[in-house]
């Protein structure tokens, strides 16, 4: 594409610095120097980006691939996407070729694109700046966009993960923040660079593309060690039993494993790693007599016990941030035939996330040892879940589950023609009685 591009479009010399004395004319060494100077930017603002939590940098260099893109046209973009965004994990040979290949190509063809359509907008009268921004604007958006189509395929190549992941999370929705900021900076810059005094006057934006990206950087930061935070207080609630050791964790990636594979949001999938994390945080205000009991717990333990998923969702309901969160932490053992608790919901009536989370939480404590009982295999826990799909479980979230990596190599029995599903007769029946727990032998009784 971009040599394809320098022999229709010309590099305009107006991103030219003058180095040969002569003022009357632009030479090819004045052009190459203009060019050289926002290569050198470029890469200065590249030198230091954002790493997002999947490995997918982000960096400040758009200002300048912009500002270049309105001075130098599309074959000048394209150089200085080309060399401007080298990577020094490039230079030390810690990527391959393809990646390489691959790293410079989702910046140099968006880069291109976008000053095209900067050159196709801005119209021919040079005095026009309003228009000028606007088709600035319009060029910064098709770079955006066509940037995070790329970087989406290659995380779906790379990672398995599906577009909308990658585009509707919320790290990634904060990079539209750069588009507010850094298309009218890069204007800026070219309009202060080829009307403001010179090359140096460019230099003075500096500060501002430093300042974003550190704010940039500290977002990242900031939801990082509030994950850290809800893993460290999953943890100390985890190590309160030591046949519970890393059970959330296990149910946070079993629980996003089954989200993926029904297509959730990326933003459910965040609720249901944050809900997998503190789904047992009501357990703190469980006692130790009841909680580390090893053999049957009595009729008035099973209702201390059951009032863990309430006692969790008040704890967590001072976070704001934690809102998507509660249902699933407080609705986590209702059954699909409405015979779980702690408000006898059923069917559809409980929250999707929550019976994702239900699954994902009976398969982990039904293949760990228990002080009661050996762990379950990974066929005999699959049986267990066929057997209450419909009744404890939901089959859709069961069927998905068996979708999963945890489910691979393991002989999964023909899914049954009819499936018992929640009545109103049942939905009477539930209101009126009083719940003791689980059924016995249902794998809601190991979970304790």
């Amino acid at each position: 594409m971009l040599v394809a591009t320098s022999l229709v479009f010309p590099i305009d010399p107006r991103i030219a610095i003058e180095i040969d004395g002569d003022r009357l004319s632009t030479s090819f060494i004045d052009t190459w120097a203009g060019v050289a100077f926002w290569v050198a930017i470029t890469l200065v603002a590249s030198a230091l980006p954002v790493r997002l939590t999947d490995g997918v940098q982000v960096a400040v260099s758009t200002a300048p691939l912009m500002a270049v893109a309105v001075l130098g046209g599309p074959t000048a973009a394209g150089i200085v996407a080309l060399i401007g965004s080298t990577d020094h994990r490039e230079l030390r040979g810690r990527i391959p070729w393809y990646g390489t290949l691959a790293n410079h190509a989702i910046i140099l063809l968006p880069a291109v694109s976008g000053a095209l359509a900067i050159q196709a907008f801005r119209g021919r009268d040079p005095t026009d700046l309003t228009r000028e921004l606007a088709a600035t604007l319009l060029g910064t958006l098709t770079y955006f966009l066509l940037n995070l189509v790329f970087v989406s395929l290659v995380v779906l190549i790379r990672d398995g993960r599906s577009v909308r992941e990658f585009i509707t999370r919320t790290e990634t929705s904060n990079v539209w923040a750069n588009f507010l900021t850094l298309a009218p900076l890069g204007w800026l810059m070219a309009r202060m660079y080829e009307f403001g005094g010179g090359w140096w006057t460019a230099l003075l934006f500096g500060l501002p593309l430093f300042t974003t990206r550190v704010a940039y950087q500290r977002f990242i930061e900031m939801r990082e060690m509030f994950t850290q935070t809800i893993g460290a207080l999953a943890e100390a609630v985890d190590k309160r039993d030591p046949f519970t050791s890393k059970h959330s964790q296990r149910v946070r990636t079993i629980s996003v494993d089954i989200g993926r594979q029904m297509r959730v949001t990326a933003g459910e999938l965040e609720a249901l790693e944050w809900g997998g994390l503190l789904h047992d945080v009501g357990k703190i205000g469980v006692p130790d007599n009841v909680l580390l009991k090893q053999g049957k717990l009595t009729r008035e333990e099973r209702i201390t016990m059951n009032a863990h998923p309430v006692l969790g969702a008040q704890i967590i309901g001072p976070v704001d941030r934690l809102a998507p969160e509660l249902p699933v932490i407080r609705h986590h053992h209702e059954w699909y035939n409405g015979s779980g608790y702690p408000d006898r919901l059923m069917g559809d009536e409980i929250p999707k996330l929550a019976r994702i989370l239900h699954v994902a939480d009976a398969f982990e404590a039904m293949t760990a040892d228990r002080p009661y009982r050996k762990a379950l295999s990974t066929e005999q826990a699959l049986g267990e879940l066929r057997k209450f799909a419909g009744v404890q479980f939901d089959p859709e979230v069961v069927d998905a589950f068996v979708k999963t990596s945890w489910a691979d190599d393991v002989r999964d029995a023909d899914e049954p023609d009819l499936r018992p599903i929640p009545l109103l007769g049942q939905h009477g029946a539930r209101v009126a009685r009083a719940h003791d727990g689980p059924i016995p032998g249902s794998p809601t009784a190991d979970l304790a």
